[in-house]
């Protein structure tokens, strides 16, 4: 069965950037230190990244996310979603119009403009097919960013959050929880590495 899971980097503070993200700083100043378990060698790590882009049948994410990892200091064959560790999804961005161009045209891009459920729906949809076409169950991904996935949980969208939360406090940047409905949470696993805490609950 495909789940709808928001996957994410948190600060202890809860902010997945640090202060001014842009184009040209897309996690902001001091965000880098967030991701630094996906780049671990840490076996752990390594296992836990594995298995999440390998679960893959589908991405979400957001416009704001999109020019940025589409953009000239964006994804690469080194740093692109899962480099090294699974093939390429389907992408399935949530914007108000689709862009004039796409850098990166190696990757299956779909834009949906008329929001978040129906892009959920979508990418529910691609990973159900990419399932039937595998044999593997594999789920749909929200990678964020932030706004997208606080909105996503706030819409009871969501099925099952992942949480990497690193051991830095940014201070400021943009926080993934900004009110919304309440959510009841059931935690389903806790697996401390030398780089973060990953933390699995499921959505009620």
């Amino acid at each position: 069965m495909t789940r709808i899971i928001a996957d994410i980097s948190v600060s202890l503070d809860g902010f997945v950037t640090g202060p001014d993200p842009g184009p040209d700083n897309g996690l902001g100043t001091g965000g880098e230190a967030l991701h630094t378990w996906a780049f671990s060698e840490d076996p752990d790590d390594r296992r836990i990244l594995r298995e999440a882009t390998a679960r893959s049948g589908a991405v979400v994410l957001g416009r704001r996310l999109f020019d940025i990892v589409d953009g000239p200091n964006g994804w690469d064959d080194t740093t692109g979603y899962g480099a090294g560790e699974v093939g390429k999804p389907a992408f399935i961005v949530v914007t108000s119009s689709p862009p004039e161009s796409v850098r990166l045209t190696d990757l299956d891009w779909t834009f949906v403009t008329t929001g978040l459920p129906d892009a959920v729906t979508a990418a529910r949809e691609r990973a159900e097919a990419a399932s039937s076409t595998s044999g593997k169950d594999l789920d749909a991904i929200l990678m964020g960013g932030g706004a997208t996935i606080g909105a996503a949980l706030a819409a009871g969208l969501v099925d099952e959050l992942s949480l990497h939360l690193a051991p830095v406090v940014l201070g400021a940047g943009t926080p993934l929880f900004t009110g919304g409905a309440p959510r009841t949470l059931v935690q389903r696993s806790v697996t401390s590495t030398s780089t973060v805490t990953h933390l699995t609950y499921d959505v009620l």
